[in-house]
């Protein structure tokens, strides 16, 4: 049996936007809130990426493309919280576009995304 792992990899990058920034592993547990009816939704999860422009993460929990979320994550021993946008969410995992990061928050990401 032999498997065609172009067509697997066609059909990954369809469902992915692309990133305009590079991304480097980054594997540190995160927590989202996001708006849902009757309130607000705190779900965990465990970032698989990161960017200057976004996180990779496996999270659980009724997340929809296009929604805000605030995301919570520790990098290089600093908290930080960031609102982004669900860019795109499947059963594996979900891409988020952050916005409104100062320059100081992006240097960080940077920094750290430099020695991974």
């Amino acid at each position: 049996m032999s498997l065609n792992l172009q067509s697997a990899r066609t059909v990954d990058t369809e469902q992915r936007p692309q990133q305009r920034y590079p991304r480097a592993l980054f594997s540190v547990p995160v927590r989202l809130r996001h708006l849902e009816v009757g309130g607000i939704r705190s779900s965990s999860g465990i970032s698989l990426d990161i960017s200057e422009g976004g996180l990779g993460a496996m999270v659980r929990g009724g997340l929809r493309a296009g929604e805000l979320v605030e995301i919570d994550v520790c990098i290089a021993g600093c908290a930080l919280t960031a609102v982004a946008i669900v860019r795109y969410t499947s059963d594996m995992r979900s891409g988020f576009e952050f916005v409104g990061l100062t320059l100081e928050e992006r240097q960080q990401i940077v920094s750290c995304t430099a020695h991974a």
